[in-house]
């Protein structure tokens, strides 16, 4: 077992796909721009809102202005919704729950806005503390830009070798190569296995238990 555990938010320790998807896409309806299938969103989700946005609107459409203007139509509605279709994996609340046995430091750090990121986790994980929980902000760079997880690590006092880095997304396996901790990558989320062995995953799992069998 690692000393601590460090996990992305949205497709590993919440199912949201479809509750961004459709927030997303009342977005691009009302300012009149053609939506997109769930499942298209695996790859548009993943490092922030405004590569999300810019990936979703036709090329000819991707301008700093309507983007700003996007943005800010999917952040209102997101405020209203983002409990909606969305919840915990299946497995994840067993493996909170023996980390915790466990007495070992958890946390979570997303590429989801920090106020986001807080409430999801307060909401849909509500018996599990994870301490920090941080999300994007002006301090804290998007995934793979290691400057969060190497800052959680620091305020742990725990040598990044140490720490699981969990995740379901390339951004998610380069952060934790470019952190030096162990990059996990799970299947259960949006992303292929291909595409974690190639951003260097040092493990993959099939489901949330698997996860306690692993160690440094």
């Amino acid at each position: 077992m690692y000393q601590a555990y460090i996990f992305d938010l949205d497709g590993t320790l919440l199912d949201t796909l479809e509750s961004l998807a459709n927030c997303y896409n009342r977005a691009l309806s009302k300012h009149g721009y053609p939506t997109h299938e769930v499942d298209a969103y695996r790859y548009f989700i993943g490092d922030g809102a405004e590569k999300c946005v810019t990936r979703c609107l036709p090329e000819s459409a991707r301008k700093p202005e309507i983007i700003a203007e996007l943005m800010a139509t999917q952040r209102e509605d997101y405020q209203l919704t983002w409990q909606q279709s969305a919840a915990p994996y299946s497995g994840i609340s067993a493996l909170l729950h023996s980390l915790a046995e466990s007495r070992v430091r958890i946390a979570v750090l997303s590429n989801k806005d920090q106020s986001f990121t807080e409430s999801c986790v307060k909401h849909f994980l509500p018996d599990y503390t994870f301490d920090p929980v941080v999300g994007y902000s002006s301090t804290t760079p998007h995934k793979p830009d290691p400057t969060g997880a190497k800052k959680i690590a620091a305020d742990w006092g725990i040598a990044p070798e140490h720490i699981a880095f969990i995740g379901d997304t390339s951004m998610d396996m380069e952060t934790a190569t470019k952190s030096g901790m162990s990059a996990i990558g799970v299947l259960w989320g949006f992303r292929t296995k291909q595409e974690l062995q190639d951003a260097g995953a040092k493990h993959i799992v099939r489901s949330p238990e698997e996860i306690l069998d692993l160690s440094s």
